[in-house]
């Protein structure tokens, strides 16, 4: 499962894509750690690519849209 794909299960959604129609606007936005071994997800701003990962102690996280490719 890519990471992508977990963040939007971990929020509820079937598909990424469902995610980004319900949260692309928002001001924070779902976000996950891009460690291999960590699954940490939290909400950050939709810009955010070295979000601080609170479990790993990195800056790893990454936003949803960040991901998508959308920003």
């Amino acid at each position: 499962m890519t990471k992508l794909s977990e963040l939007s299960n971990q929020y509820g959604y079937d598909d990424p894509s469902d995610m980004l129609e319900e949260v692309g606007l928002d001001s924070v936005v779902p976000a996950i750690c891009m460690n291999p071994e960590c699954d940490y997800t939290t909400d950050m701003e939709p810009d955010q690519s070295r979000g601080w990962c609170e479990v790993c102690d990195t800056n790893t996280v990454k936003s949803a849209l960040v991901l998508m490719g959308v920003i």
